[in-house]
């Protein structure tokens, strides 16, 4: 009852009492990570299309080659194109759309125990953490840039930093208030610096193709 008086104050899920009741999610929430589940499917299908036709047809050229430094092929025909000894987008075929699935869920009012969230918040980790050896690989090794896989990588970040202040709003992840407090006020700042950083690097890294 006591939760329940909470969240009538607030205006805000009160954090349960009982792990069976589950924590839901605001819709704004739900419906992130159904739009950036989307466009990492959407990313992984159109590599993983490209892909197959690169297997049949060695000249294949992907559409989104467009120069020597924005070269899709490049980075498929590289080693780290299938670092778990597939292709990578089939690993993103299986991981957004688990997370579109996870956000319809939510908008249709599901809840979840707060060790669904844990792994959820363990999941997006690894997918940033993934996708930064992947920008790594590409700009200091492959040389090359793939734009659906940057599509992807963006997807990924705002995901992660987006379920890490749902966590932490909801309790799942336990921090001080005053650290609650200033991520909901400035939830945009972190995922807009990590993807301004990623995007300074690309800049610097080929800085003399793009001013020439």
């Amino acid at each position: 009852m006591a939760s329940a008086v909470d969240e009538a104050r607030t205006g805000r899920p009160a954090a349960p009492s009982d792990e069976r009741q589950g924590v839901g999610a605001r819709r704004g929430f739900a419906l992130l990570l159904v739009i950036t589940g989307f466009a990492g499917l959407l990313a992984s299908w159109v590599i993983t299309l490209d892909k197959f036709h690169l297997l049949e047809d060695p000249n294949f050229t992907p559409a989104c080659s467009l120069n020597p430094v924005i070269s899709c092929g490049s980075i498929m025909e590289s080693e780290q194109a299938s670092a778990f000894g597939f292709p990578n987008p089939m690993l993103g075929l299986v991981a957004y759309g688990s997370v579109i699935t996870i956000g319809m869920g939510l908008l249709a009012g599901a809840r979840y125990g707060r060790w669904f969230w844990l792994g959820l918040q363990g999941g997006t980790l690894f997918g940033v953490g993934f996708c930064t050896w992947l920008q790594y690989q590409s700009l200091y090794e492959i040389n090359a840039l793939c734009l659906w896989c940057c599509l992807a990588w963006v997807a990924t970040i705002v995901m992660f930093w987006y379920t890490t202040l749902h966590n932490v709003r909801e309790g799942v992840l336990r921090v001080p208030g005053g650290v609650r407090a200033t991520l909901e006020e400035f939830h945009w700042l972190l995922p807009a610096v990590h993807i301004g950083i990623i995007g300074m690097l690309i800049v610097t890294r080929w800085w003399d193709f793009w001013t020439s």
